[in-house]
């Protein structure tokens, strides 16, 4: 059986219930590896959709939020391709102290490192917050999108991502009280409508399309990591297209402290996993899911609480655009260096 051409997520048991195998056309074995190629160059129309987004912003500003919205929703579609039910039962049923380290690692990590710096970096007190703000934030949807092209663990991300946006209703506040000293409340209904818009129903389409067509779905996941590559590229693309005022007058500190933020989160979550023993796989995941935070939810906080200081939302900004940068370099390198067998 020809395997599926350019896949570069599914596991190895996440494609087909069916027991006949699917023997691709040559066509298709050639198209499947130029979509193979073009997705492992991922780091690079990264970068180069910042740059393009930065020095010349009407190339995205029409990329607008429902199109953001969209691309996420059809990337989390998308994932879903590559799962079966059993997959996604499996992180409670046979690896629940996974999802646990991973609560533990989101919930901690990045706020003591946020402290730390917002705290001794030498900021203004309305960076400071916004830093101590963005380290609070549950894993954002991007971070899905991430893994999935990172070859990580589709069903343990997928339900991280879930876990720490239900916990936020709780933690954000408390960790915002401790490290800013002021209550940030949170929507728990639009952060559960949320998720359930862009993570959960897109994700079950996708799986039970999966488990009904599972041959159709082989083919088709020919093109799915590439899809999701463009759909990710142009959403970073968008986002410093949208926001190069507040890049451009951010100042060093500011860049260099949110550089320095998700950088250690996605060290640390990949080297603390390192040290308990755990597959590279599973390294992988916990890495993107602790670095990557959603800020868009931060920004949205931010505007709401500090409506007087409008600096506090210059970290949330760079947040997105930094980890989603950083995220798509670490996908595109390990989505190169990572091996077929360990999916």
């Amino acid at each position: 059986m020809s395997a599926v051409p350019g896949d570069s997520s599914g596991s190895s048991k996440g494609g087909s219930s069916s027991s006949e195998p699917v023997v691709f056309s040559p066509l298709e074995q050639r198209l499947g590896r130029l979509c193979k190629t073009l997705t492992t160059l991922f780091p690079l129309w990264v970068v180069g959709a910042a740059l393009l987004g930065f020095h010349h912003p009407p190339a995205f500003l029409w990329f607008t939020d429902t199109y953001v919205t969209w691309s996420l929703i059809f990337c989390m579609l998308a994932m879903g391709l590559t799962l079966t039910f059993e997959e996604i039962a499996s992180v409670f049923t046979r690896s629940p102290q996974l999802l646990l380290l991973g609560m533990v690692l989101q919930y901690s990590v990045l706020p003591l490192i946020g402290f730390a710096i917002s705290r001794h970096w030498g900021l203004s007190s309305s960076l400071a917050i916004g830093v101590a703000l963005v380290s609070c934030m549950p894993g954002g949807t991007a971070s899905n999108i991430v893994a999935y092209i990172a070859r990580g663990d589709m069903p343990l991300s997928i339900m991280m991502t879930t876990a720490s946006t239900i916990m936020a209703v709780f933690t954000t506040p408390l960790l915002t009280s401790l490290l800013v000293g002021t209550l940030v409340p949170v929507d728990a209904r639009a952060m559960f409508l949320s998720v359930l818009q862009l993570v959960l129903a897109p994700v079950i389409v996708g799986t039970a399309a999966n488990q009904l067509f599972p041959r159709a779905v082989q083919r088709l996941r020919i093109y799915t990591p590439l899809a999701a590559t463009a759909a990710v590229v142009m959403i970073v693309g968008s986002m410093i297209a949208t926001n190069v005022s507040v890049v451009a007058a951010s100042g060093l500190a500011i860049i260099t402290a949110v550089l320095t933020l998700h950088s250690c989160g996605f060290g640390l979550g990949y080297f603390i996993s390192k040290g308990l023993g755990l597959s590279d796989r599973v390294c992988r995941t916990n890495a993107i899911e602790v670095g990557m935070q959603s800020s868009a939810l931060a920004a949205v906080l931010a505007r709401k609480h500090f409506p007087h200081d409008p600096m506090i939302v210059a970290p949330c900004v760079l947040s997105a655009c930094t980890h989603a940068t950083l995220g798509s370099l670490l996908a595109g390198y390990w989505n190169l260096t990572s091996k077929d067998e360990e999916q």
